[in-house]
C-alpha cells in the first residue's frame, strides 16, 4: 500500500470499521490514534492489518507527554515504532504538551511555558524521540484554558522556533488554534502570519462546544463557519496540506462525516485551482 497522503481524510474509530472493511468507500486516508492499537495480537490487529491494506495511514499518539520533566518512556514509544512499520505509517505526531509529572498522570494536555528554557528542553526531547524512531516527528498545537504568566514568547513563535531547531514539522489543529483564540482573545490570522507554514504538514478539524464563558475543545459536533473561514484562509496562503476530520465524541454516521471530508476537500480543490490559474498567468 503507498503512503501517498494527501487530500481530506477522517480519523479511523471503532463504529465506522465494519463500514470501511465492506464498503471499501472512497477516503484518501486514515489517521490511527496509536494508543488503540498496541495490542500484540488478536481480531483488532488483523482487522487493522486489512485496513492498512486498503488505506494510506499515518499515525496520531496522546499519551507520550513530550514535554514532561519525566525521563521519556521508551517502552511508549517502541510500541509506537512497531506500529509504524506493522501500518507503514507514512508519518507520526504527537503534542506540543505535557501530560505527566513525577510519574502521575493527568487526565488532560497542559500547555508547557512559552520560554526560552522550555523551548531547549523539549528540542532535546524531540531530538531523541527522532533519533530513536529514525524520522521526523510532527508536532500538533493543543486547545488550552490556562497560560503561563512567565512566557517569553507567542505560542506560533515558540512552535516556529521547536520546528526550526528540532527540526521536526507541524500538524497545525486548526480548532484548537480556534478556540484558544476566543479564549485567550488574540487574532488568529495574526497567529498563522506569524507561523513558519511551510513546516506544516497536516492540518485538523474538528468542532467545539461554547460553554458561555469559553469554548470547550470536544471533537464532538460540527465544524462551525468560522472554524472553516480560517482554514480556507490558510490554505488559500499555502495550497493543499493534508487535512484530517476528528470526530471523537458523539460519533456520526458516515455520511455526516463525509460531508465534512467534502467541505474540506472542495476547499483544497478550489485552491489548488486558483494556483494553477496563477501559474498559467
Amino acid at each position: 500500500m503507498s503512503t501517498l497522503i494527501q487530500g481530506a481524510g477522517v480519523g479511523l474509530r471503532t463504529p465506522h470499521l465494519s463500514h470501511l472493511l465492506n464498503e471499501r468507500p472512497d477516503v484518501p486516508w486514515l489517521e490511527l490514534l496509536a494508543d488503540n492499537w498496541f495490542a500484540e495480537g488478536g481480531t483488532d490487529l488483523e482487522l487493522l492489518e486489512v485496513i492498512t491494506e486498503l488505506y494510506p495511514v499515518t499515525l496520531h499518539g496522546v499519551n507520550l507527554s513530550l514535554g514532561t520533566l519525566d525521563p521519556l518512556d521508551f517502552d511508549y514509544l517502541e510500541k509506537i515504532k512497531k506500529l509504524t512499520q506493522r501500518t507503514h505509517t507514512a508519518w507520526y505526531s504527537e503534542h506540543c504538551s505535557f501530560s505527566s509529572f513525577e510519574g502521575k498522570r493527568t487526565p488532560d494536555l497542559l500547555p508547557l511555558p512559552y520560554t526560552h528554557e522550555a523551548l531547549r528542553h523539549i528540542c532535546d526531547r524531540i531530538d531523541q524521540v527522532q533519533t530513536f524512531l529514525g524520522e521526523k516527528l510532527l508536532i500538533e498545537n493543543i486547545s488550552c484554558y490556562v497560560e503561563c504568566a512567565d512566557n517569553q514568547m507567542s505560542e506560533a513563535t515558540f512552535i516556529g522556533e521547536v520546528a526550526r531547531q528540532a527540526g521536526c514539522e507541524i500538524l497545525l489543529d486548526i480548532n484548537n488554534l480556534y478556540v484558544n483564540s476566543v479564549n485567550h482573545r488574540f487574532d488568529p490570522i495574526d497567529y498563522l502570519n506569524e507561523l513558519p507554514l511551510s513546516s506544516v504538514k497536516q492540518l485538523h478539524l474538528s468542532g467545539h462546544n461554547d460553554k458561555g464563558l469559553f469554548l470547550l475543545d470536544s471533537h464532538g459536533s460540527e465544524i462551525i463557519p468560522a472554524v472553516w473561514e480560517l482554514y480556507e484562509y490558510l490554505i488559500s496562503k499555502t495550497g493543499d496540506i493534508p487535512t484530517l476530520i476528528e470526530w471523537d465524541h458523539d460519533i456520526p454516521s458516515w455520511e455526516t462525516l463525509m460531508m465534512e471530508c467534502r467541505t474540506a476537500q472542495h476547499i483544497l480543490n478550489r485552491a489548488n485551482t486558483t494556483a494553477g490559474i496563477k501559474d498559467i498567468a
